[in-house]
């Protein structure tokens, strides 16, 4: 209960700093990437969704969308969660301008130690991402979360609660939902976690998810939803694997 207060708190608090935040470089969109690293992801599937951003950060298509933009730039925070004592900044804001920014983001993410914590508090993950927003030194017209994760809130307030609030500040939420093909610890395999993500965890002006059927299936999908986040070309909020 004290976890659930104090993160409301948090996001009574946050309407007041995000209108104060200071003018910083321009650029074409503001991304928290949010990557669950609960107990559920074993270390083969860690290591697939892990390579899977390291790749797409580092793809033709992915930087050709960087910059056609009218900045011809991002900015990045890679963040990772699991339950509500577990929220980390892996990379905090990294402007992307050039391949070569890219690769060193991708650099440094595959550097980067990795750790698996118990629950999964979606809600607490969105709360804590949009903080990150607080401190970065960019300015843009779009702020967007991406969450990614596969299994639904188990701990911490309700995703659909921060999500709402969260989309009533401005702040624009996508979904990368990993369909599980195996039992979770005990319990059978999830067959409606994208519905969960549709109806409780994506909302804003043009929010989208992309499915990925399962683990192997996630370098196709970060993919996939890194070019259509960056160039901002709407969609459906229920969008199917390709």
């Amino acid at each position: 209960m004290k976890r659930r207060t104090a993160i409301v708190g948090s996001l009574a608090a946050l309407a007041s700093a995000t209108t104060a935040r200071a003018a910083g470089t321009p650029v074409d969109v503001e991304l928290v990437m949010a990557v669950d690293v609960s107990r559920s992801i074993d270390e083969v599937e860690a290591d697939l969704q892990r390579r899977g951003y390291i790749e797409a950060m580092s793809d033709g298509r992915v930087l050709d969308a960087i910059l056609s933009g009218e900045n011809k730039s991002i900015a990045i925070c890679y963040v990772e969660w699991a339950g509500t004592h577990y929220q980390e900044t892996v990379i905090d804001w990294m402007l992307i301008d050039s391949a070569r920014a890219a690769h060193r983001f991708s650099d440094k993410l595959s550097e980067a130690p990795r750790t698996s914590q118990s629950w999964t508090a979606v809600g607490a993950a969105l709360a804590y991402s949009a903080k990150c927003f607080e401190g970065a030194p960019f300015t843009s017209k779009r702020r967007i979360i991406d969450i990614s994760g596969d299994g639904r809130t188990n701990d911490g307030p309700p995703a659909e609660m921060v999500r709402d609030k969260l989309v009533a500040e401005g702040f624009v939420i996508n979904g990368l939902p990993v369909m599980m093909n195996r039992n979770n610890y005990g319990r059978p395999a999830d067959a409606t976690l994208d519905k969960y993500y549709e109806e409780s965890v994506v909302g804003g002006p043009g929010s989208f998810m992309v499915v990925a059927a399962n683990f192997d299936d996630f370098g196709r999908a970060v993919r996939s939803k890194l070019i259509r986040e960056i160039s901002g070309r709407e969609t459906p909020v229920g969008t199917a694997p390709a």
